[in-house]
């Protein structure tokens, strides 16, 4: 037998170092690298947590006052978003029309872009002296920037394309067919979208309202350019532990613990659609 035979009959060698349950160890060092980058920090928060000094510092003014403008607005956000974003992902994955590309890459685009850049943006556009302000302003009174609802509309920007992005995905995976037998049998396309899709994707946009809620819970750069921090008015939570953190650390840190809680919370309601292998 040559050598070459030899070597095509003889089972392939293992080389290299293997930790547990065979996997390579060049893998699993970066891994638990990785994992310990992530988990390190918030262990870190809970570790000096004030926990004697907790009770008291949730029970504050200054703090019901945030907590209750940032559930009030993230709610209104979201609200916004479903509003106007469920039928948006609809148009981008039901309709096909020139530029669709574009829009959907416009759409996502706050998801990347720097918050406080989306804060100025809103204030070129919808400030007082803004391409559509000024006429909000002159025409109808209305005033956004520095006020509950610019915290609202702020929210609302870099929170709606998590709803989109779910929903459309959801809407590319139901079966149009329905929709298109709901049509035959004399259904508008309104009615069959009514009666027919939205029931289909009602776990995907209730995934994606979550997702753009959480995210408006969290919601700082934007919220501060354009609403500024104004306790009782526009100081929302993050906003408030960024000004606690300057004076009370453990305020801070009392306050985090709470939008921690918060995100547990959000993931734990998500566990199904994210946190389950495929």
């Amino acid at each position: 037998m040559t050598a070459k035979a030899r070597a095509r009959g003889a089972p392939a060698r293992r080389t290299g170092a293997r930790g547990p349950r065979g996997v390579p160890l060049p893998l699993l060092v970066p891994a638990l690298l990785g994992l310990v980058f992530l988990v390190l920090p918030l262990v870190a928060l809970l570790v000096r947590t004030p926990w004697h000094s907790l009770p008291d510092q949730l029970t504050s003014p200054e703090v019901w006052q945030a907590l209750q403008l940032s559930l009030l607005c993230a709610t209104a956000a979201t609200a916004v978003s479903l509003v106007i974003g469920v039928p948006l992902a609809w148009l981008l994955a039901r309709v096909e029309f020139p530029g669709r590309g574009l829009v959907r890459a416009l759409v996502t685009l706050p998801l990347v872009l720097p918050p406080v850049v989306g804060g100025v943006a809103l204030l070129m556009a919808l400030g007082r002296n803004g391409v559509v302000g000024r006429w909000l302003d002159d025409w109808f009174g209305l005033t956004l920037p520095f006020t509950t609802a610019g915290v609202v509309v702020a929210e609302a920007f870099v929170a709606m394309p998590f709803l989109v992005i779910s929903v459309e995905g959801t809407l590319r995976a139901a079966d149009p067919r329905y929709e298109e037998a709901a049509t035959t049998l004399g259904a508008s396309r309104f009615t069959a979208f009514r009666r027919v899709t939205l029931p289909l994707i009602a776990p995907g946009i209730a995934a994606g309202a979550v997702l753009a809620w959480a995210r408006a819970l969290g919601e700082f750069g934007a919220t501060i350019t354009f609403a500024g921090n104004f306790p009782g008015r526009t100081q929302t939570m993050p906003l408030a532990v960024y000004l606690a953190l300057q004076s009370d650390p453990e305020a801070a840190i009392a306050l985090s613990l709470v939008l921690l809680t918060v995100s547990i919370a959000v993931l734990a309601g998500l566990r199904d659609r994210w946190m389950t292998a495929s």
